[in-house]
């Protein structure tokens, strides 16, 4: 269970979140991060990881504060928005690294497989396509059997083949029983995948629900119309909101290994994309 409390956190005068109340409690099932860009996604998701300090507020995995914490992080496979890899490191390399620092029982095989990453297994990673990095991405996120999968943008650059894999790896962690948080501006993505939606904006939490009852409140037919209608400020149909407390408005290697990161990060450049 990932809990969190009243979270706020400011860089210099610019509040990017505003007391944040979330509780993760149900396992089996995927959640998705939702909101434009500067709405506190990233910082969200980077708190949980400790990678942020929030200002105030508490967070708790299983009952437990994280703060001044670590070892909780080994259950937590992590794909960040950005791979930053050594470039002057082959694929077999990274992974060999990740390997060492976090050790335990890896299926790093399959998923090379998988992604028919054979071929670049030997390449320098300075060297690859984007959407072959997201790939490696993918392999050491999903390598390990954690209970907790954290993914922010995990669809950026990949091929159609590649996605229906990612599709595959979702719906068997989520069978798993295990609790997994993802973040894209994909809506159909979301739609086809998520079991709920939190919607941020500002800051504050506009919307948490399933993704029937996000289409039914906004009256719209898919994901993005109603996600559309939030931003513009729509009203809701006349079905009774079941969030939870959100009324009102309210890199690779390293984020692989979860160690030696850094607790700040930059806010985001305010703006949207949804396809």
């Amino acid at each position: 269970m990932i809990e969190l409390r009243n979270i706020h956190k400011s860089y210099g005068k610019l509040e990017v979140l505003r007391g944040i109340d979330l509780t993760f409690d149900q396992k089996g099932r995927i959640a998705a991060i939702l909101g434009p860009n500067g709405s506190g996604k990233t910082t969200l998701i980077k708190s949980i990881l400790g990678m942020v300090l929030p200002d105030k507020g508490e967070i708790l995995l299983d009952g437990r504060s994280i703060r001044k914490q670590w070892a909780y992080r080994d259950g937590i496979s992590y794909l960040p928005q950005i791979a930053r890899f050594p470039e002057n490191l082959t694929v077999l390399e990274l992974i060999a690294m990740i390997k060492d620092l976090r050790g335990g029982h890896v299926e790093d095989e399959r998923l090379i497989q998988l992604f028919d990453l054979q071929p670049h297994l030997n390449k320098r990673l300075g060297n690859l396509s984007g959407g072959t990095k997201q790939k490696v991405n993918l392999v050491l996120a999903f390598m390990y059997d954690c209970p907790v999968v954290i993914l922010d943008e995990p669809t950026a650059g990949l091929d159609p083949l590649a996605m229906i894999h990612l599709r595959e790896l979702l719906r068997e962690a989520r069978e798993q029983g295990k609790t997994i948080l993802l973040s894209t501006h994909i809506m159909s993505f979301v739609e086809e995948m998520a079991d709920e939606v939190v919607f941020l904006l500002e800051g504050n939490i506009r919307f948490r629900g399933s993704i029937r009852q996000l289409k039914t409140e906004y009256r719209e037919e898919n994901v993005e119309r109603a996600i559309a209608r939030i931003l513009q400020g729509g009203e809701r149909g006349r079905a009774k909101s079941r969030e939870h407390g959100a009324e009102g408005i309210g890199h690779g290697a390293e984020g692989a290994a979860l160690s030696g990161v850094e607790g700040h990060s930059e806010p985001e450049t305010p703006r949207l994309h949804l396809n």
